[in-house]
């Protein structure tokens, strides 16, 4: 790994002022939430709608966010003027964000067909309910994937549109997983028992494979600091990054041990079909508009793997496809999102508003 050319800061006064903010520990970003309101809560999760923005006409179908497992759902709305909820509010679309909270041991036996046969039918309906409209349901990482086999599976949900966001679909064509596939069979016993006895993954594993799928910035990270000392905007995201970072969340065990199964054995995400509740689910079964969207510099999410996802569902009236700058996080919230996926997503939105 190359480490970065250290430059001096332009704006050294900048530099002084962003500096001293740092040591002094004063915040730089702007962390305040967006306006919003609980719509309801269930014992597994909580359903938000965001407030819309006084003098914006409200217009388009609502969408619905929906975060991953183990990674906060503040994912959406990382900081005042870098938010994914917040962006779309502005545009006048009513916006709503499942949140399932942090994972208890109690949690342990849910797998994914909890989220894709209870929660996330759920929250649709639920959004459907509270807004009067068909819903553009979008998910970010796992969150994407649960999307894609909640709308296949529930084809009687009122979905207007289907999005994953740096979704792996072919898990093979992802190079960090490859360092666990020669396990042998004692090693996978190993990693069952863990979760099994752990009852899932303790957050400090899953905060430290995040940083490992971008191991180079991390290490890098004061080197970047120091070279754009003098960009108040670039520390205020790193800034709300390790926010991000500092609430993660664990994996509850059988979800874990699902995955793993799929990771390690079948890759069974890539055949577009999965056994889920004594069935078989088909990706070519959406019959609905899906968009894929794939981050140019995602490692954890790498483009073969997200866009794997276009070859599979073959149903769909309008499968359409963005790549945008950014890793696994910046894809979906980096400072280039502004003006990259979050119009790109705004206009395939708008576009399936009126079917």
């Amino acid at each position: 790994m190359a480490l970065p050319t250290l430059h001096i800061p332009r704006d050294l006064g900048a530099a002084r002022t962003n500096l001293r903010d740092k040591l002094r520990r004063e915040p730089i970003a702007d962390l305040r939430m967006t306006p919003r309101e609980l719509v309801e809560r269930t014992e597994h999760a909580e359903l938000y709608r965001y407030d819309p923005v006084p003098g914006v006409e409200p217009h388009g179908k609502p969408v619905l966010f929906v975060p991953p497992l183990a990674a906060p759902a503040l994912a959406f709305d990382l900081r005042r003027g870098c938010s994914v909820v917040e962006f779309f509010v502005e545009q006048g679309r009513p916006v709503h964000l499942v949140d399932y909270g942090p994972v208890k041991f109690s949690h342990r036996d849910q797998g994914i067909e909890h989220w894709v046969d209870t929660l996330l039918p759920w929250a649709v309906e639920r959004t459907k309910t509270d807004a009067g409209a068909d819903v553009h349901v979008a998910g970010w990482s796992l969150g994407g994937i649960f999307t894609m086999l909640t709308t296949a599976a529930h084809p009687e949900l009122p979905i207007a549109s289907a999005t994953a966001v740096a979704s792996p679909f072919d898990l093979h064509a992802v190079p960090i997983l490859a360092i666990a596939r020669p396990l042998n069979r004692a090693g996978v016993r190993i990693v069952h028992s863990t979760y099994r006895v752990a009852g899932g993954i303790p957050a400090p594993l899953t905060r430290l494979g995040f940083q490992l799928s971008a191991i180079d910035k991390y290490l890098t990270k004061p080197i970047a600091m120091l070279t754009h000392a003098d960009d108040r905007d670039f520390l205020a995201q790193l800034e709300a990054v390790d926010r991000f970072m500092s609430n993660m969340y664990a994996y509850p065990g059988r979800t874990f041990g699902q995955l793993y199964h799929v990771v390690m054995r079948t890759n069974e995400f890539a055949t577009g079909t999965m056994q889920l509740g004594g069935r078989t689910v088909e990706l070519a079964s959406i019959d609905k508009p899906v968009l894929v969207v794939a981050g140019l510099n995602d490692t954890l999410a790498p483009m073969p793997a997200v866009t794997h996802l276009l070859d599979l569902v073959t149903g769909s009236p309008d499968a359409d496809l963005v790549q945008a700058p950014g890793g696994h996080l910046g894809v979906l919230t980096g400072r280039a999102a502004r003006k990259t996926t979050w119009p790109d997503m705004e206009e395939f939105f708008a576009r399936h508003d009126s079917a």
